[in-house]
């Protein structure tokens, strides 16, 4: 079995080479290609990697190159898990919209449409380059804004299942705080890609019983710490909310702490200067401690138990994933990608049925599709008007006013990536 992985000089892929090497029954994977053109970060990544493996005696053979064709050729899995404009973007991206006011973030409002504008198009391309060389591969999108980035692989037609680590972080944040094993937990969650609430957390299943109730009432300040969200908050919803859910019901608060101190961007390029140091050790053969505080918690887990479920069928029968709606949600489009779970094996991720959803997360939903397929829009063919329209409808920006202002600035920063502007 071969995979490939693009974007592999990340700091996260020693994360995923792990759980390779812990879960090798589930995924027995023989050749695992990291494709990267920054020389620099994919040779320690790659040693440490080779490192890993020979601690824990995985036979597996690691490839490093920058030639993305002959990487992906004959490929089974391609994950994408690449960053167009490095850090030094993102850091821009958490930064000019505070200048209007608005939360600047990577993934949603006007620093996440900034994000898509820049990574649907490098995304198609090198789909487009992967059906070439292995036409049966299976895309897993790791990249963010990734219900934005799996819609436009969906659209194109490429075989393509979206992965996020939220809800297997939530799953295991429950399964100890019940004393559970996280296999027996079951998530009911619902939402699009960093906007999703947790319904109901069963055991035993999707038919299992439903513990949230109690979960909220012997634990409800541990997860409204966890959220940095008020307990009574979610003492009236009745629901556990992801923590993307912060910036949309504390907006004004987040702004005010984001002016406050340094960006995230700039906390994980010092992160992953420190930690590209420490994986050119030759002496060191496992993760790093440190890499926990990178993000990305439980990727590797997620990563194996997906792939695995596409290839063979091995996997977990039933995972979150960002995948076609196609009537799950009855009020957002049919092509609308959807964060829910489904069946998933080889011949792709099935979405469970879903019980009618509370009008206060669906008129959200709604109203945050409607900005994804104006994103997409803008993504796909350009123009500062399709950009103006995308941030108008986003709950986030809302205002023409702001909204132009932040038309400006996301052009003015990301000109360079913006082959239309």
């Amino acid at each position: 079995m071969k995979l490939t992985v693009v974007g592999g000089g990340s700091t996260y892929t020693p994360e995923l080479v792990d759980g390779l090497a812990r879960l090798r029954d589930a995924l027995p994977v023989e050749e695992l290609v990291l494709v990267d053109p920054a020389a620099d970060r994919l040779e320690p990544v790659g040693g440490l990697a080779r490192r890993i493996l020979a601690r824990q005696g995985h036979p597996c053979r690691i490839v490093t190159t920058s030639d993305l064709d002959a990487g992906a050729d004959g490929a089974d899995a391609v994950l994408l898990q690449l960053r167009v404009g490095g850090q030094a973007a993102r850091e821009q991206d958490e930064t000019w919209p505070l200048e209007c006011g608005c939360v600047g973030q990577e993934t949603t409002g006007a620093g996440g449409l900034a994000k898509a504008l820049r990574t649907v198009p490098v995304v198609l391309d090198i789909a487009e380059r992967v059906r070439r060389a292995s036409p049966d591969a299976w895309i897993v999108d790791f990249t963010n804004p990734v219900g934005i980035v799996t819609r436009a692989l969906l659209r194109a037609g490429h075989r393509a299942v979206g992965l996020c680590n939220v809800a297997i972080g939530l799953q295991r944040k429950f399964a100890a705080l019940l004393d559970a094993e996280p296999g027996d937990v079951h998530l009911d969650h619902v939402g699009l890609n960093h906007l999703t609430w947790e319904t109901g957390v069963r055991l035993g299943g999707p038919g299992g019983t439903d513990v949230l109730p109690a979960l909220l009432a012997g634990h409800g300040d541990a997860v409204a710490r966890d959220l940095r969200l008020p307990r009574s908050l979610l003492d009236r919803l009745g629901v556990v909310p992801s923590y993307y859910l912060r910036y949309y019901y504390a907006h004004d608060e987040v702004v005010r702490d984001l002016r406050g101190g340094p960006s995230r961007a700039a906390e994980v390029a010092a992160m992953e200067r420190e930690l590209l140091t420490m994986y050119a050790d030759p002496a060191l053969d496992e993760k790093p401690a440190l890499l926990a505080r990178r993000g990305g918690a439980f990727y590797s887990e997620a990563a194996v138990d997906l792939v695995a479920a596409l290839l063979g069928g091995t996997g977990s029968p039933y995972q979150v994933v960002n995948t076609l709606n196609s009537g799950t949600l009855p009020f957002l489009p049919d092509d609308a990608v959807v964060e829910v779970q489904a069946a998933v094996g080889p011949e792709g991720a099935a979405p469970l049925p879903v019980p009618a959803v509370d009008p206060l997360y669906a008129g959200l939903m709604a109203n945050v599709t409607a900005y994804e397929d104006l994103a997409l829009g803008a993504a796909l063919h350009g123009g500062r008007e399709r950009v103006f329209r995308a941030l108008l409808a986003h709950p986030l920006v809302g205002r023409y006013a702001t909204a132009e202002a932040l038309t400006d600035r996301l052009i003015a920063h990301n000109r360079e990536h913006l082959a239309w502007a």
